[in-house]
């Protein structure tokens, strides 16, 4: 029965720090001293992304504000294929999409109507940082062409201002180094430049 009760444990534990942080307690340690806490910065948990919703910095909202065009299809996510884009991803080359402080609008994605949205006042979060290629592919299971070791990654949510949801189009923005954009449409990756300011 203990032996069945430790491993237990043992499989407990093992899951538990796969997922972050535990803390466990030993009944062979008697010392009092408390143990320095580990460094949780970026540059000690480089092999994980930061989450949670916050405002975009001053630096990041001037780089994604202006005209996209989609510039190039870069590839598809590991986890399935967006069968509408493959192999090529032709139907979003050329196409437009407007990020601005007052205004969103992928209306200029105009081979699917399901992308036509347009907002008045959105809300611009950075829902995830990744401080390198190796955190940004374990949490986003996506590999993008020339996407640097070091290379930092920011998630960006748009949402309604009203109801506080996210766009319901199936787009998310992902800002590299806050000098390259990258759009997800679904599994489907593209590379954006910006033709406006």
């Amino acid at each position: 029965m203990k032996k069945t009760l430790l491993a237990c444990m043992m499989i407990m534990l093992m899951l538990a720090s796969a997922c972050g942080k535990v803390e466990t307690t030993s009944s062979s340690n008697t010392s009092s001293e408390p143990k320095p806490e580990e460094s949780t910065s970026p540059a000690s948990t480089s092999e994980y992304c930061s989450q949670g919703r916050v405002k975009l910095d001053s630096e990041t909202e001037k780089f994604i504000y202006g005209t996209w065009k989609v510039k190039k299809h870069l590839g598809f996510a590991n986890s399935y294929n967006d069968a509408s884009e493959y192999p090529t991803g032709q139907k979003f080359i050329g196409d437009e999409i407007v990020i601005e402080k007052d205004f969103f609008s992928s209306k200029g994605l105009k081979n699917y109507k399901k992308y036509q949205y347009e907002l008045k006042n959105p809300l611009y979060q950075n829902i995830a940082t990744c401080y390198n290629s190796t955190s940004f592919y374990r949490l986003y299971k996506i590999q993008i062409p020339d996407l640097n070791i070091n290379d930092e990654v920011k998630a960006i949510d748009i949402s309604d201002p009203s109801t506080k949801m996210s766009i319901p189009v199936g787009l998310s923005f992902l800002a590299v180094n806050n000098d390259r954009l990258i759009l997800l449409s679904e599994a489907t990756i593209f590379e954006l430049k910006k033709i406006t300011d």
